[in-house]
């Protein structure tokens, strides 16, 4: 178990380096879209294009990973994903880059960064037991929220006597770091599928059964995926949000302390872990993080939006940990990365049309309210902060979820 656990703790940090090392160009390439075109809805574009490659091909990639070496699938993923950031790169080089450009790198980036997520999932049931899981839950939203938490701070520091030209040029240099990790992981780790193992098709079919037939899971994937259209939301209007009133230097502060909730939460569930009561912790975090989301939006004042700020992201790993265990302790181990590539694609189906749509309506908020994009931002988050709270119910209030503590929809 040790030793699982160890190599799991290798493999996050190299997922920790990528996931700051992403924050960096993320940062970047906001403020540097928004200071050329001055629209909320162009930046949700970028995001957007971003992000359609790696929910579309969420599923097959889940498929490759129960058919493949899941670690092979990540170093490959995550070496050719740096293309993208480099052809932006060369593109800042020789002048000025176009949206167009911008949006064409972004794309190419996630095209094969869709491998990463099913089998880094797959790959952590395999090195751990029931028991670790939820702290291995805690540890990879810490990862993940280090693009909010380090990543900000940091682009917000270097961007104020660099150019964005640096920071794409460290985050290029951490896909050597989280390969050589991945590496490590996979020396002495033995596949225990066996040869013998069905077509693309066949895992298709079957991983779409082991979640069509688990109405508890089905329901949780609701969930995540509502909370995915208001986490969205919050994503792509609180930079405009901001920057209206603020630099990016205060942007970069801004987005660290929000973060540093997520920083908070992460490490205590990584050391004790979420006991008991998974579902009713999931309901109660959800509609917690919906108060703070509205107070988030309700002034220009950065200390109010950095307290509560901090306050919505303590939530989400407590929500996010919550949710995993319920659907990773419902899952069979051999359907593992298939189930999760399903679950990626219908629980982000959400960021859709938050990133399609919400700086559409901020934009038009502003101009019919005759405010500007800022606040228009504002009343959007403010919006989605109370569609949270309704969603929070359903977790709450659902019998089948509730089942899921029990394992009962597991085979």
């Amino acid at each position: 178990m040790k030793k699982g656990y160890s190599k799991f703790l290798i493999l996050w940090i190299g997922n920790l380096i990528s996931q700051i090392g992403g924050g960096l160009t993320a940062f970047g390439l906001g403020v540097y879209v928004f200071q050329k075109t001055g629209s909320a809805a162009t930046m949700a574009i970028v995001t957007l294009l971003g992000f359609i490659p790696t929910l579309i091909l969420s599923v097959p990639a889940g498929v490759l990973a129960d058919m493949f070496d899941r670690r092979i699938l990540m170093m490959t993923g995550d070496g050719l994903s740096a293309i993208g950031v480099l052809y932006i790169l060369i593109c800042m080089m020789n002048g000025e880059c176009a949206v167009w450009q911008i949006c064409l790198g972004v794309f190419v980036s996630s095209v094969f960064s869709s491998l990463l997520e099913p089998s880094y999932r797959s790959t952590i049931t395999d090195l751990l037991t029931k028991e670790e899981f939820t702290k291995a839950s805690g540890l990879v939203s810490l990862a993940g929220s280090a693009r909010y938490l380090i990543s900000p701070v940091i682009a917000g520091l270097l961007l104020a006597a660099y150019e964005i030209k640096l920071l794409l040029v460290i985050d290029i240099c951490t896909f050597f770091v989280t390969i050589i990790a991945t590496a490590v992981v996979k020396r002495g780790l033995s596949d225990s599928r066996g040869d013998k193992r069905p077509g693309f098709m066949e895992s298709l079919k079957e991983g779409w059964r082991a979640v069509y037939t688990r109405k508890g899971v089905l329901q949780l994937i609701i969930i995540s995926s509502c909370m995915s259209i208001f986490l969205g939301v919050i994503q792509v209007l609180c930079e405009p949000m901001i920057l209206s009133f603020a630099d990016s230097k205060t942007l970069g502060f801004a987005e660290t302390v929000c973060a540093l909730g997520m920083l908070v939460t992460a490490l205590i569930i990584g050391v004790i872990g979420i006991k008991k009561s998974h579902a009713s912790v999931l309901g109660l975090s959800l509609a917690m993080a919906g108060v703070f989301m509205i107070c988030f939006s309700l002034k220009e004042n950065i200390y109010m939006i950095c307290l509560f700020g901090f306050m919505f992201f303590a939530m989400l790993p407590i929500a996010n940990s919550s949710l995993d265990y319920l659907a990773r302790t419902n899952i069979p181990d051999a359907l593992q990365g298939r189930v999760w590539g399903f679950i990626g694609f219908l629980s982000q189906l959400g960021y859709i049309p938050a990133y399609a749509l919400s700086g559409v309506f901020a934009d038009r908020s502003a101009y019919i309210m005759n405010i500007s994009v800022g606040r228009g931002s504002a009343f959007v988050i403010s919006i989605a902060g109370v569609m949270l709270i309704i969603t929070s119910l359903m977790s709450l209030f659902s019998k089948k979820i509730k089942n899921l503590e029990t394992g009962e929809e597991k085979d």
